[in-house]
């Protein structure tokens, strides 16, 4: 896989490891919790869930396919996702 390849793709995700890690700043508090739950709804879809880790109204997210030891196409395509889910509630 060509990982940075993909990566080109998602400017705001850095590889860190075996994971792929981006952070998310929402306006406010609500705004960020309301973020997470549409990730939750879309993660769940894809029977895909990233680790998050939210700091008031920042958002730490990492992803990686645990059950392959490394990074998937599953990782970025829901790092895609949430990208879009993120740029929605103005984060």
């Amino acid at each position: 896989m060509d990982i940075e390849g993909k990566l080109n793709d998602l400017p705001e995700w850095r590889l860190e490891g075996n994971e792929i890690r981006r952070s998310v700043t929402a306006p406010d508090f609500p705004a960020a919790i309301r973020i997470v739950d549409e990730i939750a709804v879309r993660a769940e879809e894809l029977n895909h869930h990233p680790d998050i880790d939210i700091r008031w109204r920042t958002l730490h997210l990492a992803l990686t396919t645990h059950d392959q030891g490394g990074l998937t196409d599953r990782d970025f395509t829901l790092a895609a996702l949430i990208d879009d889910i993120a740029a929605k509630h103005g984060a």
